[in-house]
This record gives C-alpha cells, sequence and structure tokens, in this order.
C-alpha cells in the first residue's frame, strides 16, 4: 500500500488525506494547529457567521419597509462572537471525525521537509520523523503585512487578530480594498461603526470584474462608507490613544483616525522555514513551483493550495489537492482553471467565473456582453433587493459563454450556473432558452444570456 505523508490540514490538505484514502493509500496527515486551516479557524467560516449576524442586523434595521414593526436594540458582539466560536467548533468536530472514519492518521506538530519524502515533526519538544512514498505539502497562507512605520500588531491588526477583538469599534480604518478588506468593512458596517477603505489600486475589489467593483462602490459609499482608491498609506501612527492612519490621495496628505486599524492588504504562501530551499524545492518568490499536475521539481513531491500561489481560495485547493493525490497514486489528471468560481459575501454579494471582458479583448477575442439588471427582476424588487447585475461574456466567434459576473443577492450561489456553462462549453442560447422558474434570481442571468444575443424581453 502506497504512503503518502500530507503536511497541512487545511482544505487542500484534508480533503487530499480523504480522497487518497479512497484510492487505496495509507495516509499520515501533519498539522500544526486545529484541522481545517486557515479557512475553517482564521478565515473564510468564521467571516461568513459574522456577515450572517451582519446580514440579521441588517434587515432588523429594515423591517419597517415590510410592514413589520419591530424595536431594533443593538448587537451583543459576545453573543455574535460565541456563536462564531460555536460555527467553527462544530465544523473542526466534523473534521476529525471524518479523520477517524477514514483511518488517516492525524501527527500533530511543526513539520519541516528534510528530504523530499520525508518530513522532521516537531510535537510537545519531541521530533518525529514521518517518510513515505509520496509527500504533499499543502502549508496555506499567512496575512501579509504592509513594511512600513507603525503598521505592525498591535498598532495595525491583520484579519487574525480581528476576529478576536472583544468590543465593536466606534471607528475603523481597513488598509486594502479587496475580499477581505470589504468583508469586514460589511461587518462592522452593519454593528455600527464608522468605517474608512484606504485601497492603493483604482477601485475596491480590484480582481473582480469593473462594473461588480463600480456596484459594490455604490452601495458602500450609500452606507456612509468612505472609500479612497489610488491612495497609498506612508505610517500608522498614535495619537490620544487613536491611530493615524497616513496616506496620500489626489495628490494630497491625508490622514484618518480610528480607534482600530486593519491591515488587509492580502496574503502570502506559509512557506518560511519549512527546509524547502534546503530540500531542492524549486520556487517562485515565496510560492512553490508546480506543474498542471500538482507536481514539484522533485520526483515524488507534491504541492497545492495557497502555497503554489495562483489562486488563494479554498475550494481551488481542495481541487488542486484531489488532483495532487490522484497522481501520486498513478492516476493522470491536471488541474483545471478554467471556470474557477470566485465569491464575495459582501451586501451586495460578487460571484464570478471565468473571463471578464476587458480579459477577453486582451486576449483577442471579439465578444458580446450581455447584461440584465436587479431592479428589473421580480423576485428581487419582491425582496427589496433592487440594486446589482447579471453579466454575461460570450465569444462572438462560437457563441460560447467565456464569463459571467453577478452582484446582488444571492450571487455566491447563482454564480455556479454560469460556472456551470463555461466548464461544458455551453452557448449563450442554450441558457437563454433553459426554461429559469419565475419568480426567481436566476431570471437575471437567463436575461443577460439573452441580452448578449440581442434579445432580452425585460429590458
Amino acid at each position: 500500500m502506497t504512503h503518502i505523508a500530507i503536511l497541512g490540514g487545511g482544505p487542500g490538505g484534508y480533503v487530499a488525506a480523504i480522497r487518497a484514502r479512497q484510492l487505496g493509500a495509507e495516509v499520515t496527515l501533519i498539522e500544526m494547529n486545529a484541522l481545517g486551516g486557515t479557512c475553517l479557524n482564521r478565515g473564510c467560516i468564521p467571516t461568513k457567521a459574522l456577515l450572517r449576524s451582519a446580514e440579521v442586523a441588517r434587515l432588523a434595521r429594515e423591517t419597517n419597509q415590510f410592514g413589520i414593526e419591530t424595536e431594533f436594540r443593538g448587537v451583543s458582539w459576545p453573543a455574535i462572537m460565541r456563536r462564531k466560536s460555536q460555527v467553527v467548533a462544530q465544523l473542526v468536530k466534523g473534521i476529525e471525525y471524518l479523520m477517524k472514519q477514514n483511518a488517516i492518521r492525524v501527527v500533530r506538530g511543526r513539520g519541516r521537509l528534510i528530504e523530499p519524502r520525508t518530513i522532521e515533526v516537531e510535537t510537545e519538544g519531541k521530533r518525529e520523523t514521518v517518510a513515505a512514498d509520496q509527500v504533499l505539502l499543502a502549508p496555506g497562507s499567512v496575512p501579509a503585512t504592509l513594511p512600513l512605520p507603525g503598521c505592525s500588531v498591535p498598532t495595525v491588526l491583520t484579519s487574525d487578530e480581528m476576529l478576536e477583538i472583544d468590543r465593536v469599534p466606534e471607528t475603523l480604518a481597513i488598509i486594502g480594498g479587496g475580499v477581505i478588506g470589504v468583508e469586514f468593512a460589511d461587518v462592522f458596517n452593519a454593528m455600527g461603526s464608522k468605517i474608512t477603505i484606504i485601497e492603493m489600486l483604482p477601485r475596491i475589489v480590484p480582481l473582480e470584474d469593473e462594473e461588480m467593483s463600480a456596484e459594490l462602490a455604490r452601495a458602500f459609499r450609500k452606507r456612509k462608507i468612505d472609500i479612497f482608491v489610488n491612495a497609498r498609506v506612508s505610517q500608522v501612527a498614535q495619537r490620544n490613544g487613536k491611530r493615524v492612519v497616513h496616506f496620500s490621495h489626489d495628490q494630497q496628505q491625508r490622514e484618518v483616525e480610528a480607534e482600530l486599524v486593519l491591515s488587509a492588504v492580502g496574503r502570502r504562501p506559509n512557506t518560511q522555514n519549512m527546509g524547502l530551499a534546503e530540500a531542492g524545492v524549486e520556487m517562485e518568490k515565496a510560492a512553490i513551483k508546480v506543474n498542471a499536475r500538482m507536481e514539484t521539481n522533485l520526483p515524488g513531491l507534491y504541492a497545492c493550495g495557497d502555497a503554489i500561489g495562483g489562486y488563494l481560495l479554498a475550494h481551488v485547493a481542495s481541487a488542486e489537492g484531489k488532483v495532487a493525490v490522484a497522481n501520486a497514486l498513478g492516476h493522470d489528471c491536471e488541474m483545471d482553471y478554467t471556470a474557477i468560481p470566485s465569491a464575495v459575501y459582501t451586501h451586495p454579494q460578487i460571484g464570478s467565473a471565468g473571463l471578464t471582458d476587458a480579459q477577453a479583448n486582451e486576449r483577442g477575442m471579439e465578444v458580446k456582453v450581455g447584461r440584465f439588471y436587479y431592479r428589473a427582476a421580480g423576485k428581487a424588487v419582491a425582496d427589496g433587493e433592487r440594486d446589482g447585475l447579471a453579466k454575461i461574456v460570450v465569444d462572438a466567434a462560437t457563441g460560447k459563454v467565456v464569463g459571467g459576473h453577478i452582484v446582488g443577492p444571492h450571487a455566491t450561489e447563482l454564480i455556479h450556473e454560469v460556472a456551470l456553462a463555461i466548464r461544458l462549453g455551453a452557448t449563450a442560447e442554450a441558457i437563454g432558452e433553459m426554461v429559469h422558474a419565475h419568480p426567481t434570481l436566476s431570471e437575471p442571468i437567463m436575461e443577460a444570456a439573452e441580452d448578449a444575443l440581442g434579445r432580452a424581453i425585460h429590458k
């Protein structure tokens, strides 16, 4: 029986471990912290629990528009945090159960690669050597930090520390308007904090379609969230017990005073002090270099997830992990990044898959673009969710859908219809002619596909 050792128990590592057992391997999983990795313990899940509380708080303030008379008495941050911790604990226990159910040996401790197929684990002052036939590295990522004066903990918090604060700050300055920054902005805006976002690039959520970014910025500004783009932070100082963020904007020097400051400038591969260079692992800056089969330059050594750079998404790490162990066990498969869905869980949400029209044009592709706004969708109006749109990008030569972008209610769920269409090579005509239930929030996807063909009904 082939023995696979996996370093890292996050969504890349633990999913790969289960798949390897399904394929008949003996598996040792090495993790120094709680199973589930960053996603479950310090990322995806705890933030979504907080965002759910934010959504309920927002709705509680708006019940009168639905004819329901209530009195909003505020939020209990300790209770919200307890719920967040309970959600995480329940899911961690679920993964621990899966390890036992699948007879996966879990070794607790810090792992270090000492040979391509050997990991040394330091645990409770002892050292254990795990030798295997194949090794998968899935150590994940850690918050990136700003190399600027005053931008280290505790003056400036990372997302890790932000998930453990004991109060709702009256004012919060967020450095970085990417996914992490805007999701925390959404949470604390709903809790009553005054929010300022400072983003270096020309728009917030800069990796998303430009129209989606503009819609989110418009919604945030309606909620009195201050947004500064094309802004560069120079330092964070302290004054009278507050933090002061100094930055340049519109060729002027500005400052924002806040009770707390969050650094949300992204994440970096967690590859330091792992013995990679000593073992001869080829790197691309801090990321482990792999091919489409998730193979490193060393035979028998694979890598997946945030540690290889690219998409720093939990679901991508899981898919890469499954590809890696399949190849490690004699199968032949490659990772397909064609229709990776991404999700931003703000209000409104953003969901995207495939190419933007700008990316398609950069590739020399002639495209047709269809749009449909939620304000013309019956279900959205009935739900009181009129902001947002669905956008479909179509290859003009083939009629196939090559991209889709949605901003609005449940966009993170709805985008999978578009992702499946891209993966299967479906045409805009196929989506437009597929009967969608009425009234639903999926109808804007159908109407956008029809609009790309010049025949939307309700536009």
